[in-house]
């Protein structure tokens, strides 16, 4: 789907990847609605984004609060007339501890926002998607949706279903005017954990020292790419494509490159 005249919410715009991507799809000619949980975060997207001002309109909203976001499509309606795609962008990772270590109220934040939400804003938007005549969901998974990292496991679990979620999607809209792409970014350099709540010992840092994080804006721009050619799938990275090629080859062997990597990393 091309995204130029196209109206387009934007999940977890206040920051990272999803501000990147609402500047830059306003900039080739789409209409945004940014969604962010952080009202000073969108509040900042907003001032980026005042060269068009007319075309974004933020929203303060909880993805994993079904019924705020039920109301979304009535707000866009309103706004713009009509919504003719969805990039679930929005998500938060767990603390690097092993699953033993997590209580249960993070477990479910994790799995509530990740996946949940994804959810969410999936079931309330897609009615209005297929009265378009095209229309297009993207939904971010990660690299840790097809390869495990310990440390990361509920984080992990509901990446990959986002992952099956949106494969799922792709096939029971493959008749209809909808397309579905899920992507797969590895390391990005944005504010994810600060913004979690749950900031990487600095012995992650310095294991991950010789990994040089894609910038925001490069990770924007392939996504948009993707969404304009109808890809079902993207790996957003170098270390996201050659995991996947790994994983696909050897999965065992791509298991032990990662858990090695963390080996000593996390607490005991």
């Amino acid at each position: 789907m091309k995204v130029d005249g196209k109206i387009i919410a934007v999940t977890g715009a206040g920051s990272g990847i999803g501000r990147e991507l609402t500047l830059l799809l306003l900039s080739m000619g789409a209409k945004i609605a940014g969604i962010d949980l952080n009202a000073g975060a969108l509040a900042e997207t907003a001032k980026l984004a005042a060269k068009n001002p007319a075309d974004f309109e933020p929203i303060v909203a909880n993805i994993a609060d079904r019924d705020a976001v039920e109301r979304l499509p009535e707000q866009l309606v309103a706004r713009f007339g009509m919504i003719d795609g969805v990039i679930n962008n929005a998500g938060i990772i767990q603390p690097f501890v092993r699953v033993t270590a997590l209580d249960y109220s993070t477990v479910e934040r994790v799995l509530n926002v990740n996946l949940l939400g994804t959810l969410h804003v999936v079931k309330a938007f897609l009615p209005h998607l297929l009265k378009r005549p095209e229309g297009h969901i993207v939904n971010l998974s990660s690299m840790g949706g097809f390869v495990p990292v310990p440390g990361q496991t509920i984080y992990c679990a509901a990446k990959a279903g986002v992952r099956l979620l949106s494969e799922g999607l792709a096939s029971e809209l493959i008749d209809t005017n909808v397309r579905v792409t899920v992507v797969f970014p590895g390391a990005i350099a944005t504010n994810i954990a600060a913004n979690s709540g749950a900031r990487a010992p600095s012995s992650v840092h310095q294991s991950s020292s010789k990994i040089k994080p894609l910038q925001a804006h490069i990770a924007a721009e392939l996504i948009v790419k993707a969404m304009e050619r109808n890809a079902r799938h993207v790996c957003v990275g170098r270390d996201s494509a050659f995991m996947s090629l790994l994983t696909r080859l050897n999965p065992g062997f791509a298991a032990r490159m990662i858990a090695n990597q963390m080996k000593g990393l996390l607490p005991d």
